[in-house]
């Protein structure tokens, strides 16, 4: 498959076989998580991989919208003290961001199915993350992704609508119907 066939094909999956995930495929995974780019290279993700039942239960249980039966969740953190210093610190959404795109995207190349949970900027989902898995105040959960062998499968897909690209400058005439959703949290 090649990459545009594979971005085109990505899709939120919520439902997995009763299927273990390899330790070498969860690592063949944070290794693409990692060649995402990254502000002045600062590097500051960090991850913390989840494929004990137990331990995947009680983080379930904290979040309504995302009890998917994946046999394991990445989360994907922001290292406050490796992130970009002075008034550029919050660049760390985007280069966790970019390293949870990078994973959900080698998952669909090699046959995993994924979803993305969303944690940060809400609070309590932080919260909550922090106190299960023991994590530093100066670590920040960005996300958590859901990894393991789909149970169903979707329609590739793109989302290309032309009233939104600009050629030069914004065009501010322009309308746009939104469609109002609830946030659920996941993407």
């Amino acid at each position: 498959m090649d990459v545009i066939e594979t971005i085109y094909k990505r899709r939120s999956i919520r439902n997995y076989l009763d299927k273990k995930v390899e330790r070498d495929t969860i690592m063949t995974l944070l290794k693409a998580a990692t060649a995402a780019p990254t502000a002045a290279n600062c590097q500051p993700w960090e991850f913390i991989v989840i494929d004990e039942a137990e331990k995947l239960s009680e983080l379930k249980d904290k979040f309504i919208f995302a009890r998917y039966n994946a046999p394991v969740a990445i989360v994907v953190c922001g290292n406050m003290k490796l992130a970009f210093k002075g008034p550029g610190q919050e660049m760390w959404v985007q280069d966790c961001s970019a390293a949870i795109e990078n994973i959900l995207i080698a998952a669909t190349s090699i046959g995993l199915g994924s979803v993305w949970i969303g944690v940060y900027p809400i609070e309590s989902n932080i919260k909550s993350v922090k106190n299960i898995l023991n994590m530093p105040q100066y670590v920040t959960p960005l996300g958590i992704v859901y990894v393991g062998y789909p149970a169903e499968e979707k329609e590739a897909r793109m989302r290309l609508n032309e009233k939104r690209i600009y050629w030069q400058e914004y065009e501010t005439s322009r309308k746009h119907k939104t469609k109002d959703k609830p946030i659920t949290g996941h993407y």
